[in-house]
């Protein structure tokens, strides 16, 4: 047998190779999606404008709604100078149990922020079972004068039903730069630690949520804004000035609470940073 061979007879049944490039550009006084190409199962409608044609609202789609053994998912977004967009995803992610001879399950995220542009990047929670075997990576490159708002929530096994996750391997990684300088650096790894890191006082300490929010780069003039942001919040959650960027977590018990503080976060520095009034996306009220 072939190597070729060989090698795709060790590849999962029913993968998914996905891909996703979209990218807006500025035309006349409206932000306008000028190129998406996909591969596989992942994919946008037409963009939504429920703030006015200069800042469009996109919604992510994953038919499948789950992550496999061998599954391998990529996005790349490119916001050009002076553009502006929400993102968003209409349901939350799921990264489902490995096969046992673990093959990666892999998500790659890259974001381009252009000269004086905004993306905003709002994904629902990523629900990750036990057993999964998962790679997350997501860089963010902002140009100078773009700003950067977004989050990550991730919540390991399903707590309604009891159900932890025990065994498996996790690997998050998140990287802002500006003008191709690393500003953030971020990383979870879940692996021979597990225990350790879901128990431990410096980890988790058993709690079945984690997510972070983070805004910027923020104006000094905002630095006022930290008391209100903690009073929006409660123990389970805090937020600090980061360099130049707001970086806010969360710990607990329950994905949509870690949503419902991040919102209101973004509710009062969206205003100050990009000088908008908050516009939900329609589609978290269904």
């Amino acid at each position: 047998m072939s190597h070729s061979a060989v090698a795709k007879s060790t590849m999962p049944e029913r993968s998914w190779q996905a891909s996703l490039e979209l990218q807006f550009e500025r035309r006349g006084d409206s932000t306008r999606l000028s190129h998406s190409r996909h591969n596989g199962p992942l994919y946008v409608q037409k963009p939504f404008y429920p703030e006015g044609l200069d800042h469009p609202h996109v919604y992510l789609l994953h038919p499948p709604g789950g992550i496999v053994s061998g599954d391998c998912l990529e996005i790349n977004i490119d916001a050009k100078s002076n553009t502006g967009v929400l993102v968003t995803t209409p349901g939350a992610a799921r990264i489902y149990r490995a096969r046992e001879e673990q093959p990666l399950q892999r998500q790659t995220i890259g974001l381009t922020v252009g000269k004086d542009a905004v993306i905003e990047w709002f994904p629902l929670e990523t629900i990750v079972f036990n057993k999964a075997c998962v790679e997350l990576s997501t860089t963010i490159d902002i140009a100078d004068g773009g700003c950067f708002i977004g989050w990550e929530i991730c919540c390991f096994g399903l707590p309604a039903s009891n159900e932890t996750f025990e065994q498996g391997s996790f690997q998050q990684h998140y990287l802002v730069k500006k003008e191709g300088v690393p500003l953030f650096v971020d990383r979870l790894v879940l692996d021979k630690n597990l225990d350790l890191v879901l128990q431990g006082n410096a980890g988790l300490r058993s709690n079945p949520v984690a997510g972070f929010f983070i805004l910027g780069p923020v104006p000094k003039e905002t630095e006022c804004q930290l008391e209100i942001l903690r009073e929006n919040a409660d123990d389970m959650a805090t937020v600090t000035k980061v360099g130049e960027f707001y970086i806010g977590r969360y710990l607990g018990g329950s994905a949509e609470q870690a949503k419902n503080i991040f919102t209101q976060w973004w509710e009062v520095l969206r205003p100050l940073l990009i000088n908008r009034k908050a516009c939900a996306p329609r589609i978290w009220s269904t």
